[in-house]
């Protein structure tokens, strides 16, 4: 995110928002469509397997391992 494009920015954070509800939901479909060819910064991404794997939700967890980290 930067300072440059704050548009940018609010979809970031929204997308981000989204996607720790529908972990805690254990919405599988949209946890796959908001992760649509994203990359993570690794404290992201750990955060959120760790709100997957306290629902225990296997699907989710897989679908976060797979993504992609950026640093």
């Amino acid at each position: 995110m930067t300072a440059q494009n704050p548009d940018h920015a609010k979809h970031s954070i929204a997308n981000y928002e989204g996607l720790k509800t529908a972990i805690v939901n254990g919405e599988t479909k949209r946890v796959e469509s908001l992760l649509a060819d994203q990359s993570m910064q690794p404290l992201e991404k750990s955060y959120l397997l760790d709100l997957a794997r306290l629902n225990g939700n296997s699907s989710i967890i897989a679908l976060l391992e797979a993504v992609p980290e950026r640093e």
